[in-house]
């Protein structure tokens, strides 16, 4: 009998990419909630393989996808991305106790849907003729978990308000590229990661709002100094100012975006 917080742990501690992902599929079936079980954290967070190997950002080598090693690099990166994604969601429902259920089901069902990008990314490097561990990656996203794994608060607005936002405004141009060389799968799949990334900051703005009003606290004026505080990157445009209403962002937070 393993609760769903349980079986979020194990994928977030399994450490074959392969593996996580499918365990991340299969969150959808458990044994109860366990919403206000006491989990100790145990070494080992978050599981990884040891490729790719990861750097300061600062190293990533810039590719033109004008060459297909530069379309690899470029599908491995995103892959990267939605790797930590599977992490991060598996992260937010077993780390944090005393939710009410529908919060723990929320992330689950954000967990299943980066299982899937990561997947559709992984056989396209294949088809590339490559595979995830290829190219080094940045840790970044994960960074920004650690920062913030004691406050629920700063989670929810720095890393799906935040950084998962972000591609929100990346994904037309890079979308963009892959058109401009001819890379209509690579496209597609842009479209469907756009598709659920819509899905998955709302469900970031829904919750930061839920705890934002349980603590009696002006939204806007909390996330710009929980910024601050965790130092968050500030946001350059262009923005998906589309895509980030959808997404549950109020205009005044439009607006600042600047």
């Amino acid at each position: 009998m393993r609760t769903l917080r349980q079986r979020s742990l194990e994928v977030l501690l399994a450490s074959d990419p392969w593996r996580k992902a499918a365990l991340a599929r299969e969150l959808e079936t458990f044994d109860g909630i366990g919403a206000d079980e006491a989990i100790a954290e145990p070494a080992g967070i978050p599981g990884r393989p040891a490729r790719p190997a990861l750097v300061p950002h600062t190293e990533i080598k810039q590719r033109s996808v004008k060459s297909p090693d530069g379309v690899a690099a470029l599908m491995h990166a995103l892959a990267h991305i939605e790797f930590n994604a599977i992490n991060l969601a598996a992260d937010l429902t077993w780390r944090f106790a005393g939710m009410p259920g529908q919060f723990y089901l929320d992330w689950a069902r954000v967990a299943r849907e980066e299982a899937l990008h990561f997947g559709l990314l992984s056989d396209r490097l294949v088809e590339l003729g490559h595979a995830y561990g290829d190219f080094p990656a940045h840790n970044a996203l994960w960074d920004m978990a650690e920062k913030t794994k004691h406050d629920i608060l700063a989670r929810i607005a720095l890393v799906p308000r935040t950084l998962e936002a972000r591609g929100l405004d990346a994904s037309p141009p890079i979308r963009n590229k892959l058109v401009s060389v001819g890379d209509r799968r690579g496209a597609e799949i842009l479209d469907i990661i756009l598709r659920d990334e819509i899905g998955h900051v709302a469900i970031g703005n829904h919750w930061y709002g839920v705890l934002c009003a349980q603590r009696g606290l002006d939204p806007i004026a909390t996330y710009a100094a929980l910024a601050e505080r965790h130092g968050a990157p500030r946001l350059r445009g262009p923005f998906n100012l589309e895509a980030r209403r959808a997404a549950g962002f109020s205009e005044e937070e439009l607006l600042r975006l600047g």
